[in-house]
């Protein structure tokens, strides 16, 4: 408590923000940008678009001169070091055919996270002359994105209220149910204030906390829930409230610290995209993960510690709770094992109707997992844009005008910047120009703009297509790599193709390029670290190829809503949109981090049945039963913790939580109640060998203490 209260007080000292740095080093639109700070600094920040509409058209009446103030006023910023004027020499491009569309860019010298926070009330206030004339104002643009986004509403508090009953539920005690839900509090309070900290020293995405939230919800709760349960079982049988704490600790915790250890071992593997932005956003959300830990093995018991035998106080009706066996004739009271049930219970007749059916269950899982995922080979990597926002948001009206009056394209500029051999070189400016204008996809080339020492030449590239289309990315990759090497030729000049839209088509293809060796690593992670615990072949490696194919069934879910468009209107989203680049990397780590928490609660438990009977069904019969009830506590509670974040208006932040949501109901169905105990019943005692040689070199990572339980005298 002492330490959280430090860490809260020094994230409120230091005051960290959040801000979006999609630096890629190695690509063009990172050599562009650079290029651009280094000899051209009043054009290397960011953007705001300010989108004048008027009825009665741009230059009629007293229209022009309220819009020509409004662009005087918009000069005047602090931080604009140009503004697009309509009624200046690039009219003709900033006004549309139809007269009643003007365009204003305005030019800011450093990026948007840097300004004020009143960035976006200052572009209002400028054209507050135009506003009153009549004109019709709306905004867009990265400035707009930073200093306006729309509230996130309450994600966090829909799936913390929906935890809360279905833990009522499981538990049938209110006191029971409040452990996790203070537990995982308590740690996503520190982990949120711990972002913070990070925030004040170096760049951290402005997603960071909602990653954190929507992760670190999801697992303090249900490593919480894990550990709770097992404390229950202990008292049942007689245990002391010491003695069933420590037991609780002994076993579910180690579980929880060895499957939280693997999540954030997962998710730091992000490292590897070769994206500091998208390895940051891993690092704050394995830093949440951790905090999460930490508390369920260090307050949690010591709050158990505390409320002892009123646990089980206030109860209420449950339709999900069976009340703590009593120890049976064949267990000895202290036992932390629970007694046989005079009857089986449902658990136990569906353990026993898959086992009794194996192959007949594991081929209709294995064709429903692969069936769900075919919509992944169809999957393209692209970034969402503000045509994607609610139609309420000032950036949306600002895309749809612009759109209109000018073409989709002119919403995702591509910027050409020119190291020049010699300063001014004209005829190499006009060349390149001429050959950007006859590429199929340009709309449209305005003209070349130098920089001070005439070292540098700018041209903007408006494209035929959305930002978010594959003909822009087709179009990017033309001009890299046919149109600008010819232009440039032998004349020692260079030239990048960046801006924005660049930026996100190169982050794509960066993932692309590393998403196999990410897998590949994580993949191989799991195997080593299974292995060490059940040391056993056969059981990680079934165990990665089924996480696999829950992986691979998310992400076509993923894939047929957002890209292909299949329900997207009951998640509010407003069109199709290609998958967010980092969200399926992001998604594999903590989704394959996550499914060892279900992966090694449920296996601990068949292996100890395995153990003491060497009887294959029996162990998967009885392992299923009696993990069942808390695996699909804890399933729905992370299903309705991330499916509440679809609301968000993020397309990305939706992907997050649809995908999660889809994945963890597969994952504690299919996976863990079907194709689980099937190929286990399938391969038998086969689950179980190892190697000797191996056997005798590798160290056990005893997941259930071997410690001899205390009774109560």
């Amino acid at each position: 408590m002492l330490a959280a209260v430090a860490v809260v007080v020094l994230a409120a000292g230091l005051d960290g923000t959040t801000s979006d740095n999609f630096r890629i080093p190695g690509t063009q639109s990172q050599e562009a940008l650079d290029l651009l700070v280094q000899r051209f600094p009043t054009q290397a920040g960011d953007s705001a678009t300010v989108v004048f509409e008027a009825k009665s058209g741009i230059r009629a009446g007293s229209v022009k001169p309220a819009i020509a103030t409004s662009i005087a006023t918009l000069e005047k910023i602090p931080h604009v070091s140009n503004v697009a004027d309509p009624f200046g020499p690039l009219g003709p491009a900033l006004i549309s055919k139809s007269g009643t569309i003007a365009l204003v860019t305005v030019q800011y010298d450093t990026q948007a996270q840097k300004l004020s926070t009143d960035a976006f009330k200052q572009l209002e206030a400028a054209t507050a002359s135009a506003t009153s004339a009549g004109v019709r104002v709306v905004y867009g643009g990265a400035v707009v994105d930073y200093a306006n986004q729309p509230p996130e509403g309450n994600a966090d508090l829909v799936g913390l209220l929906a935890a809360v009953v279905i833990l009522l539920f499981a538990f049938g005690s209110v006191v029971a149910m409040g452990l996790p839900i203070l537990t995982a509090l308590f740690g996503l309070g520190v982990g949120v204030a711990l972002i913070h900290v990070a925030a004040a020293i170096t760049e951290i995405g402005s997603l960071a906390p909602t990653l954190a939230t929507m992760i670190g919800l999801g697992v303090g709760i249900d490593y919480s829930l894990f550990i709770v349960t097992r404390y229950r079982e202990g008292r049942a049988v007689g245990m002391s409230v010491e003695a069933a704490a420590g037991r609780s600790v002994a076993t579910a915790g180690q579980a929880v610290l060895f499957a939280g250890t693997t999540v954030v071992i997962a998710i730091c593997g992000l490292a590897i995209s070769g994206i500091p932005y998208v390895a940051k956003l891993g690092y704050m959300a394995a830093l949440v993960v951790a905090v999460m830990m930490i508390a369920a093995i260090s307050l949690l018991p010591a709050v158990i510690g505390l409320v002892g035998d009123r646990i089980d106080r206030w109860k209420v009706p449950s339709l999900l709770h069976h009340p703590d066996r009593q120890p049976g004739p064949d267990r000895q009271p202290g036992s932390d094992r629970q007694a046989e049930p005079d009857r089986p219970t449902v658990w136990e007749r569906w353990a026993t109707t898959v086992a009794g059916h194996a192959w007949p269950f594991a081929a209709a899982s294995v064709a429903l997992l692969l069936v769900i995922g075919v919509p992944l080979l169809g999957m393209r990597l692209g970034e969402s844009d503000d045509g994607n926002l609610p139609m309420s948001t000032t950036q949306r009206q600002a895309y749809d005008l612009i759109a209109a009056g000018f073409g989709p394209g002119t919403n995702g500029p591509l910027f050409v910047v020119i190291a020049l051999p010699s300063a001014g070189d004209a005829p190499l400016i006009t060349g390149v120009a001429t050959a950007l204008r006859k590429t199929p996809g340009v709309a449209a080339v305005l003209p070349a703009q130098l920089s001070p020492d005439s070292t540098v030449a700018e041209i903007g590239v408006l494209p035929t297509t959305a930002p978010d289309s594959a003909q822009t990315a087709s179009l990017v990759e033309t001009l890299r790599n046919q149109v600008l090497p010819t232009a440039v030729g032998t004349s020692g000049a260079h030239a990048y193709v960046g801006g924005e839209t660049a930026t996100f088509i190169d982050i794509g293809n960066r993932i692309t390029d590393r998403l196999p060796s990410f897998i590949g690593a994580v993949v191989v992670l799991s195997f080593v670290l299974l292995t060490l615990v059940f040391h056993s072949v056969l059981v990680p490696l079934t165990a990665a190829v089924m996480n696999l194919l829950s992986v691979g069934a998310a992400y076509g879910a993923t894939v047929a809503v957002f890209q292909w468009g299949w329900l997207k209107g009951l998640i509010g989203l407003q069109a199709t949109v290609p998958i967010v680049s980092f969200v399926p990397m992001m998604m594999f780590a903590v989704l394959f981090g996550l499914s060892m928490d279900y992966q090694v609660f449920l296996l601990t438990r068949i292996r100890e049945e395995y153990d003491d009977t060497r009887d294959t069904r029996r162990a998967v019969v009885l392992g299923l039963s009696r993990t069942a009830r808390v695996i699909t506590s804890a399933a729905l509670i992370m299903i309705f913790v991330f499916g509440a974040f679809v609301a968000n208006f993020q397309p990305e932040v939706k992907m997050f939580g649809l995908g999660l949501a889809f994945a963890v109901l597969v994952d504690a169905t299919i996976v863990r109640m079907v194709l689980v105990p099937s190929i286990m019943e399938i391969l038998g005692d086969a689950n179980w060998w190892f190697p000797r040689r191996l056997d005798r070199f590798l160290p056990r990572l005893d997941l259930e203490g071997d410690a001899a339980p205390a009774t109560n005298a």
